[in-house]
């Protein structure tokens, strides 16, 4: 009985080594990119302006902790084709300059340095002579842009794009390429009213 089965197992065995399979490499969909277009977002009330990508949408933030959100001027833009946001807040510099710098770079190296593999930062200023900080990081951090803009005397606002997935730094890459040129476009069309 027992030669039996071990002849059976011997046949399915060898018969089953004869297959035609050829491994795949690991590979990620592909995603098809809109042409960048702008519009302008330029609410009354609101002390800024700027341009944003037409397949995005600007919502105001509505919730902060449960609670309202501490300023008024806050708004995250959207991408539903991406699943991603950039979230944009927005304070009145009013001696407190020093503490909304020393919060910008709190965000960025204290929260993501333990993912980052790398942080870069770079400073720079925009065509309507607003300076701040553009951050680059590297790594499967759960964001891979963040920036700051201020005048230093009035207005200070900051942004950071986030995506509603597990961060992978390798599948959205291109994703991540792809929408920083929307932001260094907001960046530089950004103006104070």
């Amino acid at each position: 009985m027992y030669r039996v089965l071990f002849f059976l197992a011997l046949i399915v065995f060898v018969s089953s080594c004869n297959s035609d399979y050829t491994p795949r490499p690991t590979g990620y969909f592909r995603i098809d990119f809109p042409e960048h277009s702008y519009q302008l977002f330029d609410e009354p009330g609101y002390p800024y302006a700027f341009e944003y990508p037409v397949y995005a949408r600007v919502v105001k933030d509505t919730s902060f902790f449960e609670d309202t959100p501490e300023n008024p001027y806050w708004i995250n833009i959207e991408f539903p084709g991406f699943d991603g946001k950039i979230y944009v807040s927005y304070k009145a510099v009013r001696n407190n300059f020093d503490r909304l710098i020393d919060d910008a770079f709190k965000m960025v190296y204290t929260q993501h340095t333990m993912k980052a593999s790398g942080i870069n930062d770079s400073l720079m200023t925009t065509p309507n002579d607003i300076s701040g900080i553009f951050f680059r990081l590297s790594g499967n951090t759960a964001t891979a842009h963040q920036f700051f803009l201020t005048d230093s005397t009035r207005h200070f606002l900051r942004g950071a794009l986030y995506f509603d997935a597990t961060p992978n730094a390798d599948s959205l890459g291109v994703v991540h390429d792809f929408l920083q040129k929307d932001m260094n476009h907001l960046i530089q069309t950004l103006r104070w009213k």
